[in-house]
């Protein structure tokens, strides 16, 4: 068992919390957590480059010139694609790079992320992110709450659940990002540099991913 202290807002140990790594993760595979992560990375790509084939682009397709005669190289019309303005000879092309590995193996990559995240005590668990007043964001407040936690570098917040004002307070801050427990994958976890975990969220993910 691995114990994790457990902060409030102002930076202050309010318990502990005891996390079963070996039952989270009982296998560490490379290979595996490279795979998901170029899945990841590759959905994120918008594969709308494109480039206009000689077909495509504007122009006579008239021959330019007579073959011989002229002291000139052999030519054809202006949508060659050796001229200047004519189309391209291996034109791009839009396309569709997503693809999914199976369900189990990417919850298998998360909860590898995770267990290897806690090990370089990359992650903070808090007891939880609430503003004083929910009406309103308040920025300053969740800085405040990261500078006490000592959170300098690249954060993401993980949350149960959030409200707008919550989430637009922590997007107003540089390198911080804030996502609920249920859209956590091995891309999200191993991004930033640093993970703050609410204790109601970690016990969700840990309870939905234990033995499974």
């Amino acid at each position: 068992m691995t114990n994790l202290p457990i902060y409030d807002k102002t930076g202050a140990k309010v318990g502990d919390y005891s996390i079963d790594l070996d039952a989270l993760a009982p296998k560490f595979s490379a290979q595996l957590l490279k795979e998901a992560i170029v899945m990841y990375q590759n959905n994120l790509r918008q594969g709308s480059a494109k480039s206009k084939t000689r077909s495509e682009v504007s122009g006579s397709r008239k021959k330019m010139y007579r073959q011989k005669g002229t002291g000139n190289a052999r030519a054809g019309h202006k949508r060659s694609g050796v001229r200047r303005g004519g189309g391209h000879i291996f034109a791009k092309t839009p396309k569709d790079w997503t693809y999914r590995l199976p369900r189990k193996a990417l919850q298998v990559a998360a909860n590898m992320a995770m267990a290897e995240k806690v090990r370089g005590e990359r992650v903070k668990v808090i007891d939880a992110i609430a503003l004083q007043d929910p009406s309103v964001p308040k920025t300053k407040e969740i800085a405040a709450t990261l500078t006490a936690l000592d959170l300098a570098r690249t954060v993401l917040v993980v949350v149960d659940q959030y409200d707008k004002n919550t989430y637009l307070s922590v997007r107003n801050i540089p390198k911080a990002k804030i996502l609920p427990v249920s859209d956590l994958n091995a891309y999200e976890i191993l991004r930033p540099y640093q993970l703050l975990v609410t204790k109601s969220a970690l016990d969700k993910f840990v309870e939905t991913r234990v033995g499974k």
